[in-house]
């Protein structure tokens, strides 16, 4: 529930208003499970609350670091499904990259995810547990400062759960979050982004991969529905702070999307969107059929952006070694 929703189901048993503040911050400060622990309640009140409601959780059944310093951990659901987040260390923080499904129907070719299909739409309370549970579940719980809804799934594909939970993570009695903190990604769900903009103040990344339709068909069977004409109308419709800008994601592939001539028409079709490019270059995984670019192909495509005046940033992958990096989750757990 979010806070209002609560604070309608207190006010039908009777109960006041304010005492949803108070569970909100039993469950998303301090990480309690169980009504009976909130001593600030009645016993008669933590009683009758526990015989209606239950506070559902997501159980940490692994977790995996790679060399440099990035954490994967494997969720279990309540019925035995299982997803996975991944904190990437930062400078003097940390970066939580969240799941919103159990797998994903999306079906774009360069991600491990997709290969397993959808088993399910995460609920808000599945969503926000991943915070939760890192937060408070574990000792000396990491600083996580930002979220980045990257992980399995494709968030604007379960767009009620998704922002049912920003709103609990934003809320100040939930995990406090401010909304410039938060990103949602999306393969391009073009109906969907206007409808962000307007229930939300959250960041937006795309995940573009292509400057024409032709290439882009090929990665991403989702542009055949919305191609890139009507995706980019809503981007351009997509409201923001004046400080904030739209971010592309780009993954670079060898011999499929990286050539110069591709970098000046993916230049000319983002002109006079305030945006700003993450070239991710292609992190392989088993069984792919694609590969990663050179280094010195993937600084020839930034040149070309660079030089007309766009931010492009090359993002390194982290977590590699551990199956953590973009597109390579699979929500299973690592073989013993």
């Amino acid at each position: 529930m979010t806070l209002p929703e609560m604070e309608e189901f207190l006010s039908h048993l009777g109960r006041e208003k304010y005492r949803a503040r108070q569970i909100f911050k039993w469950m998303y400060r301090k990480g309690t499970v169980h009504f009976e622990e909130m001593t600030d309640l009645a016993r008669s009140f933590r009683e009758e609350i526990s015989s209606l409601a239950r506070i559902g959780t997501v159980e940490i059944a692994d977790s995996t670091t790679s060399r440099d310093g990035t954490r994967k951990f494997l969720y279990t659901l309540e019925d035995g499904l299982t997803v996975e987040s991944v904190l990437l260390r930062e400078r003097n923080h940390w970066t939580l990259c969240v799941s919103t499904q159990a797998g994903c129907r999306m079906g774009c070719r360069f991600c491990l995810t997709g290969t397993f299909g959808l088993k399910r739409n995460l609920r808000p309370g599945e969503i926000t547990g991943q915070v939760t549970a890192l937060r408070l579940g574990i000792p000396e719980g990491p600083d996580i400062r930002n979220l980045v809804l990257m992980g399995m799934g494709e968030p604007l594909d379960n767009y009620d759960n998704v922002l049912r939970a920003i709103r609990i993570l934003t809320d100040d009695c939930g995990h406090g979050f401010s909304n410039r903190r938060i990103t949602v990604s999306t393969c391009g769900l073009a109906p969907a982004i206007p409808d962000l903009s307007r229930d939300s103040a959250v960041n937006l990344a795309v995940s573009l991969n292509a400057p024409d339709d032709e290439t882009r068909n090929r990665l991403m069977p989702i542009n055949r529905k919305y191609p890139l004409a009507a995706l980019l109308a809503a981007c351009r419709d997509y409201e923001m702070p004046l400080r904030r800008r739209i971010t592309f994601e780009y993954i670079l592939i060898k011999g499929v999307n990286d050539s110069v001539a591709q970098a000046q028409e993916l230049a000319r079709l983002l002109r006079g969107v305030r945006c700003k490019i993450n070239l991710i270059p292609f992190n392989e995984f088993p069984e792919s059929e694609f590969r990663r670019p050179t280094d010195e192909e993937i600084e020839a495509f930034r040149n070309v952006l660079v030089e007309r005046n766009f931010t492009a940033i090359v993002r390194a992958g982290k977590g590699l070694d551990i199956l953590a990096a973009c597109g390579q989750l699979s929500g299973r757990r690592r073989p013993e």
